[in-house]
Order: C-alpha cells, then sequence, then structure tokens
C-alpha cells in the first residue's frame, strides 16, 4: 500500500505491506536521485563493522587522533543477518513494481513524486534529517 512519507527534507512515498506474504518489509522513493529503495524480508549474513563497547556497553573511544576513516573510536567486525536490499533507478520499473504490490497505486497519486524535477521538490512538515535518510551506504 502507498502512503505518505518524506525522505530528508523532501515530500516523498512509501510502500507498506498489507499482508504477511508481502515480499518487502518497506519501499521508500528517494525523490532527489530518483531511486526506489526497497527493504526485503529475505536477509544474508553480512560483514558491518560496528562500534567496540565495554564491559559496561560504552564505545571505546581512540587513545589518539582519528582512524583514516574519520571516527574517533574503535571498531570490530562483526557478521550479522541484514535484510537483503534492492535499489531501483530505472523509472519504467519502479512504475511497474508499484503498480505490482501497491493495492491502492490507482488512487493514490504517486507519479507527482516520480515526475518532478529536483527544483521543484517540495519541502516535507516534519524533515528527516539528511543524515539519516540517505543512508544509502551498503556496508563499509
Amino acid at each position: 500500500m502507498l502512503v505518505s512519507g518524506n525522505w530528508g527534507p523532501y515530500n516523498t512515498f512509501k510502500m507498506i505491506p498489507i499482508s504477511t506474504d508481502c515480499p518487502y518489509i518497506e519501499a521508500i522513493f528517494d525523490p532527489a536521485s530518483k531511486i526506489l529503495a526497497i527493504i526485503s524480508k529475505e536477509s544474508k549474513p553480512t560483514y558491518h563493522f560496528v562500534p567496540k563497547i565495554d564491559d559496561n556497553g560504552d564505545q571505546i573511544n581512540m587513545k589518539v587522533g582519528k582512524r583514516p576513516n574519520g571516527k574517533d573510536f574503535k571498531e570490530q567486525r562483526v557478521m550479522m543477518d541484514t535484510y537483503q536490499e534492492y535499489y531501483i533507478n530505472n523509472l519504467d520499473e519502479v512504475e511497474t513494481i508499484v503498480k505490482a504490490f501497491a493495492v491502492n497505486a490507482d488512487t493514490y497519486d504517486y507519479k507527482k513524486t516520480i515526475e518532478v524535477t529536483t527544483e521543484e521538490l517540495e519541502n516535507a512538515s516534519a524533515p528527516m534529517p539528511l543524515d539519516k535518510a540517505t543512508n544509502l551506504q551498503l556496508v563499509e
């Protein structure tokens, strides 16, 4: 089902599941880059760097300076199950996916978000900070 949302400072649409047999957890369209990000129900083991913590659960800071990646805390590589993500950047394919899975595709005006130019993007009333919205880094 299509619902309204925001991606960073811009209004957009999301797709949320309405039944347990839906193959995705969530999909959200980034109107600035014209990409539909889909988070699948399927997970796979993937390595991620996570902050190293002490016995109290606090992040362990570097004793001197910063690492080459700019972080001032220690990290460790950990294998964890991660939901499979798909990024669709062909607008015809985005529309095909929306029509295939959104039960309200015929009544929700998602095309206004797909077709809008960068200059015409509308700011959301309660925007999410950009550093939280633009999480298209797959794995460090």
